[in-house]
């Protein structure tokens, strides 16, 4: 069977991250999302995987290349331009993606499923496409029931008693939404759903496509499942994605690494001497990680690989990517730590570089002094009060 990945977009929502990883790359405890992707596909037999690359689409191809190491096969295609023999990224949108790989050959000749590149799920594919061919649906969006109080935060969904689509909501208020049914990225489609898409142009699935087959009363249903879906569209959704899988909330996402004490878990070799610094889990520390004598680290946090935590520093329910270094008694609360940006849970960043702080998060790699002592007093800047 075949199936589409989308991973066109520029992730804007998830920068800074995005400036030098692409989305579906986003690592949830070192493993890519996309890769999750991968494997639910291959598990419910989908094992010709057509991928649509833009922004930054050599780091996923050479990633994924041909898909055989995952136990698929994959392919790729490009949107965008070269220009001074750069690849300029140019996206499609979603459904101009799908279109412009059937306008190339027809790839998708029997019922197909498309999911977005950037939330880890956990569902029944087998069953969802059994139902939308029971249906004799052109198209089928999987769906997920939400608290009232959450709906403002996703689109909605509204199906009648047959389960046929009516219409759609834009993250309406509590007030104003007609059903607690979001849309989680997941589609599957039938052949024919090319006949209602242009050619050569961006044209967007759910903006677009999905209002004209609702206009035109076309089969088109929707199917609320009962499965885990965590969306990292945007840095506050990625924050939460690492405390869920640290938490073990998020099914069939193990941590990583060898337990070492109750919530604690490390990749190989990380220098650490136990009696001497204070960890509570969950936690999870990459391997070639240093951790000094007199630091504090409290869970749910992730350390990525080949960082250096100093000494007396403090860090509690953060995620902090590989070779960061944190100097000498900064302390982090609730915070993401990527290359010289620091991020909070809302997703507000700081340029540690611009701000002239980076004595206090540098690169790991890079050798670097004990900051002055009067700067000590600012070192806990980056924590929250």
């Amino acid at each position: 069977m075949k199936a589409m990945i989308l991973a066109a977009g520029k992730g804007t929502r998830v920068r800074p991250i995005t400036y030098t990883i692409p989305k579906p790359l986003i690592p949830i405890l070192q493993k890519p999302v996309m890769e999750f992707l991968v494997d639910l596909l291959r598990r419910h037999g989908f094992k010709e995987i057509m991928v649509n690359v833009s922004h930054l689409a050599d780091e996923i191809e050479n990633y994924f290349r041909d898909g055989q190491r995952f136990g698929v096969e994959i392919s790729y295609s490009f949107e965008g331009s070269i220009e001074d023999g750069q690849l300029i990224g140019k996206a499609l949108g979603s459904a101009g993606g799908m279109k412009k790989i059937q306008d190339f050959n027809p790839f998708f000749d029997d019922t197909f499923v498309v999911l977005c590149g950037d939330a880890l799920i956990d569902l029944d594919l087998s069953e969802a496409v059994k139902w939308h061919k029971q249906k004799g649906a052109i198209a089928t969006v999987v769906m997920k029931s939400v608290p009232k109080d959450e709906v403002s935060s996703y689109g909605v969904v509204v199906t009648d008693e047959m389960d046929r689509i009516r219409a759609f909501q834009e993250k309406p208020s509590v007030e104003e939404a007609l059903s607690t049914s979001i849309n989680t990225g997941i589609y599957i489609f039938e052949p024919e759903i090319f006949d209602y898409i242009p050619s050569g142009c961006e044209y967007d699935i759910g903006s677009q496509l999905f209002p004209h087959l609702v206009e035109i009363g076309a089969p088109f249903y929707g199917i609320t499942m009962d499965f885990q879906w965590v969306d990292i569209g945007k840095v506050p959704d990625y924050w939460r994605a690492i405390r869920s899988v640290l938490l073990g909330e998020v099914k069939n996402v193990p941590i990583p690494g060898r337990e070492v004490a109750p919530g604690i878990y490390t990749g190989l070799n990380v220098a650490v001497n136990w009696d001497k610094v204070h960890i509570e889990g969950p936690v999870y520390i990459g391997g070639m990680t240093r951790i000094e004598d007199g630091a504090t680290i409290i869970g749910p946090t992730m350390i990525g690989p080949s960082c250096s935590i100093c000494s007396n520093s403090y860090v509690s329910n953060s995620v902090i990517f590989e070779y960061s270094r944190l100097g000498r008694g900064v302390r982090l609360v609730d915070k993401l730590v990527f290359g010289r940006y620091c991020v909070d849970k809302l997703g507000a960043s700081i340029d540690v570089q611009a701000a002239a702080l980076d004595w206090l998060i540098t690169d790991a790699r890079q050798a670097v002094g004990d900051p002055p002592e009067e700067h000590q007093a600012i070192a806990d800047i980056l924590s929250t009060s």
